[in-house]
C-alpha cells in the first residue's frame, strides 16, 4: 500500500489552523496585543476535505479558560478520518483508510504588557507520530500601538510503515525546528500592519517510505518502471510575509497579505491573499476571500527520470512539483445570546467553505496509459474544504 503526505492534506492543515475573523472589532483593535489574555470560550467543529480522491473529515473540540487574572489554559482535541484513492495510491496500490488523533495543550501567562505562551501538541497515526513543543513571547509597547512577537517550536517525528493494515518493522526519525519573529503596528485608527519572518530547519528521514519515482524503461510495455524516492536528510527554509488590515467607513474590513518562501531544496513560492469581511443586521458577519499560490519545483524533482538511479536524490511528490493554485472561499457567522444556561454570555454558529483549484506544470496523470511515457496530460486537482463550528463565550 503506497501512501504519502500529499499536498492537499498539507493545504488542508493550513486552512484549518488559519481561522477567520469571528468579531470585526477584535480583528481591528485587539489583534497583536500582548496585554490581554485570550477570552474564555469553547468551540465544537466538524471539518471535511474532499478532492483528488482524498477525503478527510472529523470533529474537533477546543476549551479555553482563565485562571485568575494572569493565566489562561486551553485544550483541543482534533480527529481525522482519512480515506484515500488519490493518484499516488491508485497508480501503485489500493485505496486505504486511516485514523489520526491530535491533542493540543496550551497555557498563557500575562505579566504587565508581556504575554508568555507555551504548549505541547501530540499527533498520532498508525504510521506517523509527531510531538511538538512551542514557546512564544509577545510584548506590547507605545500605548499598545506596537507589538513584538518571538516564537520557537521543536518537533520530533517518528515515521513508520503499514502494509495491508499491518504495522511493519520500520522506524525512522525526523526533527523539526521553527523560529519566528513578528511585528504588529497600528498605523492609524483604521489601519493595521503585520510583518512576520520565520525560519524552519528539518533533519532526518524527510520523505515517505511508500512513495516511488518513475524512470524510463524501454524493456517494459508502459515505457517506465519505479524505484524508491530518496531525499536529502536536511532542509532549511525562510519565509517573510506582510499583512494590511483596513477598517472601512461602513463597518466592513479589507485584509490583504503577501508571503514569500524559499528553501534549500530549490523551491521558491509566493502567496497573495485578499479577505473582505462585513457585518450585517447586528448578528451576522459575512466573509469572502481569494488566495493565489505558485511555486517552482525542487531541484531533485522530476516527473520521469531518464534512467534507473540517475542521480543522488530523487523525488516525484506533487508537493515538490511546480504548480499554481487558486482558492476561493465564503463564510458566515451568526451571533446569538442564549437565555439558558445563564453562564454563557454569547455564542456563534460559523460556516466556512473553501474551493481549491490546483494546476501542475510538471506532474503528469499516469492514469492515461494510452499515452507514451512523459506525454500524459498534466494533472489537475479540485477540492472542497468545509468547516462548521459552534463557539460559546462564558
Amino acid at each position: 500500500m503506497i501512501r504519502g503526505r500529499a499536498l492537499p492534506l498539507r493545504l488542508l492543515r493550513q486552512l484549518q489552523r488559519r481561522g477567520r475573523w469571528l468579531a470585526l472589532v477584535f480583528a481591528l483593535v485587539a489583534v497583536g496585543r500582548a496585554d490581554v489574555l485570550p477570552e474564555d470560550r469553547s468551540d465544537i467543529m466538524y471539518h471535511r476535505y474532499d478532492g483528488g480522491g482524498l477525503i478527510v473529515q472529523g470533529p474537533s473540540v477546543l476549551i479555553r479558560k482563565k485562571i485568575g487574572d494572569s493565566v489562561s489554559v486551553s485544550y483541543q482535541y482534533y480527529e481525522d478520518f482519512i480515506s484515500s484513492a488519490s493518484i499516488d495510491v491508485v497508480t501503485q496500490a489500493s485505496k486505504y483508510k486511516e485514523h489520526r488523533v491530535q491533542q493540543n495543550f496550551g497555557a498563557d501567562y500575562l505579566h504587565n504588557n508581556t504575554l508568555y505562551s507555551f504548549g505541547y501538541i501530540s499527533s498520532i497515526e498508525p504510521d506517523y507520530n509527531s510531538k511538538t513543543a512551542f514557546f512564544n513571547v509577545s510584548q506590547s509597547m507605545f500605548g499598545d500601538l506596537t507589538t513584538l512577537n518571538f516564537g520557537y517550536s521543536q518537533g520530533w517525528d517518528v515515521v513508520g510503515k503499514v502494509d495491508k493494515g499491518i504495522v511493519q518493522p520500520f522506524r525512522a526519525d525526523a526533527n523539526r525546528r521553527n523560529y519566528n519573529v513578528g511585528l504588529s503596528q497600528v498605523l492609524t485608527r483604521n489601519l493595521l500592519l503585520g510583518l512576520n519572518f520565520e525560519t524552519d530547519e528539518s533533519d532526518g528521514y524527510l520523505h515517505s517510505p511508500y512513495r516511488s519515482v518513475r524512470y524510463v524503461d524501454p524493456t517494459v510495455l508502459r515505457g517506465y518502471s519505479y524505484e524508491p524516492e530518496r531525499y536529502p536528510d536536511t532542509r532549511a527554509s525562510n519565509a517573510a510575509s506582510a499583512q494590511l488590515k483596513y477598517y472601512l467607513p461602513y463597518h466592513a474590513a479589507l485584509d490583504g497579505s503577501y508571503r514569500f518562501y524559499s528553501d534549500t531544496w530549490g523551491i521558491v513560492a509566493n502567496t497573495v491573499r485578499m479577505d473582505y469581511t462585513e457585518p450585517l443586521f447586528t448578528s451576522w458577519t459575512l466573509d469572502a476571500n481569494a488566495r493565489y499560490y505558485w511555486q517552482t519545483h525542487a531541484n531533485f524533482y522530476s516527473d520521469l527520470f531518464p534512467y534507473f538511479n540517475s542521480q543522488n536524490f530523487l523525488a516525484r511528490d506533487r508537493e515538490l512539483a511546480q504548480f499554481h493554485s487558486i482558492t476561493l472561499g465564503v463564510g458566515a457567522d451568526w451571533e446569538f445570546h442564549p437565555a439558558w444556561p445563564h453562564w454563557i454570555e454569547k455564542g456563534t454558529m460559523n460556516l466556512d467553505v473553501q474551493r481549491m483549484f490546483i494546476d501542475y506544470q510538471d506532474f503528469r496523470d499516469v492514469l492515461y496509459t494510452q499515452d507514451p511515457a512523459g506525454t500524459e496530460p498534466l494533472y489537475t486537482l479540485d477540492a472542497t474544504v468545509v468547516q462548521f463550528f459552534i463557539s460559546f463565550w462564558y
